[in-house]
């Protein structure tokens, strides 16, 4: 068991455990507990990386933990749907409603009338897709694709390289050129900068493609301010410069890759002075970015996953992962790629499942709008929501939400706050935080597996994962029992090898797979079926509506002429800590495009397409592109003064790859909207 289960843990003042929120650090934590009650949240050193210090998002923590939004009981809803407006009720008239629902609904229209919602980022090992998932197999429900982040990536590195470990963080000091991609570590992963501003100071050149200026860019030699969307063209740029200057590494991709030709050929298509043009940058940057790529070595590409959300997003992805294979920059400390390291212990949540996956309907999680308000085959009936809050974060906004209002949808919300989506539940009911329950962190930037253990008693009669899905499970008779926290941390880590679980039983964290960091191509390969690196994979190339590659045209139109994307912010992790947001929200624009439209700023403003309206603040600066304009992502409905978020405005179309969401698709046109 860990050094601290919860009746010792409250004796000491700073309890360890780890972040399990959406970012790819999964920082150790030191949390100091007075009397019961968290009174201070800072970083710990068990983490290396986390190295003592933590984003502000955690810091304040405890003010959702103790927030006035705080679910502290069950309820079952007594007005309208939507009007968040619960009766308390105990746990057991909470759990036999949700039982009775699934059991009527299964027996009268089929499993595949029940929707578990949920998605997963910012749970651990435990709490994502173990109890849960046996129920939901057992009871025959529709299946969920949780594509709404990260499925074009994630498709895309799994493809060329079947998830290879990537390079961590700790190794970009060797580097002596780092290009960041899509990526704000300013807001998500903080602890990546550090190393990049220490390979600055050790002779690193630095480049930075985001439509906006990060944190980063101010540091930067090259900003790379590329128009939303374009990121597949600049980056087959560079391969054809590659290729084409003589730079491509011809002898190893012959040892180690497949479908060179494929990719060569659509490089061609794009020359620098194209691809600028389409990318609306200057051709000189991108030339002299494409030299620097060729030149220097150790050369890293960090892969984020801004460049995904887009009808283009899984190729580009793929081609700005195919860099270090063409340029011939693996082999070497420095070198190579980032993406996600999750895979990299050979860990996941279904080891310790038991159910067979079904093979029901499955059902993509940004077309929820339309499984709810079109699907009847069978129609969706009862609605599972956890983890997750998507009457603000999945695309179509309006269309989500006439689906939750629907009369004839009993839907479960399990959270640990009074989410907008909470309020069209018809049972509510209260979930632990990550500081209130056992679980197991599994960083996807840094390799690290940490123990997460409870620093408090659960607030109010909140309940854990494991805990109400297990409940739910037996009241059904699906299984006999459920168990608690505890006893799943042991029966899970009971099949782990046997120095992880002595590292996280006795240590909170388990000894790294590598003996130090791995070098890709020195001691980290390819995953793929054959070990080699697959550049034009045939499977997909069949499924992407412009063949792998391809390049669809920029949806604006002479009446939507703005891009409108959805960043993270420095305030929220999605749209977790939303609660937490005091003003309404900003929508950055440039001074030419606020000029063009009579704009000053902080004017209220409506932002507008076929889909919606959503009517905020302007934010005019000169940190974003001109015909690019930016609100945050993760939102709540009151932020703005209308009550509609980014999501109002996304198109519910697919990405090309892995059928992610298309946010930075959004094409809009901004007013003023007088005086608010």
């Amino acid at each position: 068991m860990p050094r601290n289960p919860p009746s010792a843990a409250l004796g000491h003042p700073t309890i360890e455990t780890t972040c399990t929120l959406d970012c790819p650090d999964s920082c150790s934590l030191a949390v100091s507990v007075e009397k019961g009650k968290i009174v201070k949240i800072d970083g710990s050193h068990r983490s290396p990386t986390t190295g003592g210090y933590i984003c502000a998002k955690v810091r304040g923590f405890d003010g959702r933990v103790y927030g006035a939004d705080r679910l502290l009981y069950p309820g079952l809803r007594t007005g309208p749907k939507g009007s968040g407006k619960f009766a308390r009720v105990g746990w057991e008239e909470a759990l036999d409603a949700v039982a009775g629902s699934l059991r009527e609904v299964r027996d009268r229209w089929g499993g595949e009338a029940i929707l578990p919602f949920s998605y997963g980022g910012s749970n651990g090992l435990l709490t994502q897709d173990t109890h849960d998932a046996e129920l939901w197999r057992r009871l025959g429900a529709s299946r969920l694709a949780r594509t709404v982040c990260a499925a074009p990536t994630g498709v895309a590195n799994m493809a060329v390289y079947g998830k290879m470990p990537s390079v961590t963080y700790a190794d970009y000091v060797h580097a002596r050129l780092i290009i960041v991609w899509g990526a704000n570590p300013s807001t998500s992963g903080i602890h990546l900068a550090p190393f990049v501003r220490e390979a600055q100071k050790r002779g690193a050149a630095l480049v930075v493609v985001d439509p906006r200026a990060t944190p980063l860019t101010r540091h930067a030699d090259i900003h790379l301010a590329v128009r939303p969307g374009t990121d597949l063209p600049v980056a087959l740029a560079i391969h054809h410069y590659l290729f084409e200057r003589g730079h491509a590494d011809l002898a190893f991709l012959a040892r180690h890759a497949r479908g060179v030709d494929q990719l060569r050929a659509r490089a061609a298509e794009w020359p620098i002075e194209r691809a600028a043009v389409e990318a609306g940058i200057d051709p000189q940057a991108l030339e002299r970015v494409a030299c620097l790529y060729a030149e220097r070595s150790p050369a890293l590409v960090r892969c984020g996953w801004g460049l995904e959300r887009n009808r283009c997003g899984g190729s580009a992805a793929m081609a700005v992962l195919a860099l270090p294979a063409v340029a011939g920059k693996f082999g070497v400390r420095g070198g190579g790629y980032t993406m996600s390291n999750s895979a990299t212990w050979g860990l996941k949540s279904a080891m310790w499942t038991e159910a067979a996956g079904p093979s029901t309907r499955l059902v993509n999680m940004n077309l929820l709008g339309r499984a709810l308000t079109e699907y009847d085959t069978p129609p969706v009936r009862t609605l599972f929501v956890y983890n997750c809050n998507p009457a603000v974060t999945i695309p179509d906004q309006h269309r989500v939400l006439r689906g939750l209002a629907r009369d004839d949808l009993f839907t479960v919300v399990f959270d640990q706050v009074m989410t907008d989506t909470a309020r069209f539940a018809d049972v509510l009911l209260p979930a632990t935080t990550f500081l209130e329950h056992y679980d197991i962190a599994k960083a996807y930037g840094p390799v690290s597996l940490q123990l997460v253990q409870p620093v408090i008693d659960a607030v109010g009669e909140s309940r854990s994962n494991g805990d109400v899905f297990g409940e739910i499970a037996a009241r059904l008779g699906l299984i006999s029992e459920g168990e608690g926290d505890a006893e799943t941390l042991t029966r899970v880590s009971g099949a782990l090898p046997e120095d992880i679980r002595t590292g996280l039983l006795e240590q909170g964290i388990a000894p790294p797979p590598h003996e130090g960091a791995p070098v890709q191509f020195v001691d980290a390969f390819p995953r793929t079926r054959d070990g080699k690196i697959d550049l034009f994979p045939e499977a997909l190339a069949v499924s992407a509506p412009a063949g792998l590659y391809g390049y669809l045209p920029d949806p604006a139109t002479e009446q939507y002429p703005l891009a409108l994307i959805s960043p993270a912010s420095s305030k929220t992790i999605s749209s977790t800590l939303g609660e937490l947001r005091e003003r309404v929200a900003q929508l950055e624009m440039h001074p030419d495009d606020a000029a063009a439209r009579g704009l000053a700023h902080e004017d209220a403003v409506r932002v507008f397409n076929d889909l919606g309206e959503v009517q905020c603040q302007v934010f005019v600066t000169d940190r974003i592109r001109p015909g690019t304009v930016s609100l945050a992502k993760g939102l709540w409905r009151k932020s703005t003064f209308n009550g509609f978020t980014a999501t109002a405005l996304a198109p519910d179309t697919l990405t090309d790859l892995g059928g992610g969401a298309c946010f930075n698709d959004a094409r809009v046109q901004v007013a003023s909207l007088g005086k608010h």
